[in-house]
């Protein structure tokens, strides 16, 4: 694919603890080096957009 298609990775881990959570530190630079390279990354802010229309769709609760 490189070079001809895009690749699209989501992840709510920051890649700086990615090496933590896969374990074997030669594996984890094989996946970055290869994911991170030529990589455009896009680090989102703010409150889940999940929660936020919870909040707007969801009825009262009778008390």
């Amino acid at each position: 694919r490189h070079g001809s298609r895009s690749t699209i990775v989501t992840s709510q881990l920051p890649i700086e603890h990615w090496h933590a959570a896969i374990g074997d530190a030669t594996l984890a630079d094989a996946i970055l080096d290869r994911l991170v390279h030529n990589a455009h990354q896009l680090n989102l802010k703010g409150d889940s957009l999940r929660k936020k229309r919870a909040n707007l769709t969801s009825s009262p609760r009778p008390e």
